[in-house]
């Protein structure tokens, strides 16, 4: 039987993330995530619901998301869910949570006027923004916008 193990989450950070250090130098970095869902009844009236995920960030990773992140921030979590087992101290119960370790994510905006939600592309130094002159003294015209895959869904 073939495994797959998942998880595409965005939200907004419930808290600041903490950073750790284990004694052999790994970073790791906890916070949750807060995932809202909205949608209307049958009746008409709308309802919300919040979900909060506590997510782990190992690595240099995690250092990044210490470093930029905030609570509030929004953010887009790939990752695989790990079942926490553990006996409480104090009455010797078998405890169990599930959580998600962050294998990839992306900084979404958080500028309501660009579309929330929407990823944050790495800006690189563009060129003069001036067509440049071509031999006949006229402006070279653009190349075209690059074509994006068709995903077929």
């Amino acid at each position: 039987m073939a495994n797959f193990n998942k998880v595409i989450l965005a939200g907004n950070l419930t808290r600041d993330p903490e950073m750790r250090y284990t004694p052999a130098g790994m970073a790791i970095a906890k916070f949750g995530l807060a995932i809202n869902r909205k949608w209307k009844t049958e009746s008409g009236e709308m309802k919300e619901e919040a979900t909060f995920v506590d997510v782990d960030a190992f690595g240099r990773q995690a250092e990044v998301i210490a470093q930029y992140l905030k609570k509030g921030n929004p953010f887009l979590v790939e990752g695989r869910l790990r079942l926490d087992q553990w006996e409480d101290k104090n009455t010797h119960q078998k405890q169990s949570k599930l959580k998600v370790v962050l294998e990839s994510f992306s900084f979404l905006s958080s500028n309501r006027g660009e579309g929330s939600g929407a990823p944050v592309e790495a800006k690189s130094p563009k060129a003069p923004t001036a067509p440049a002159a071509a031999p006949g003294g006229a402006p070279e015209a653009e190349p075209p916008p690059p074509e994006e895959d068709d995903v077929p869904f």
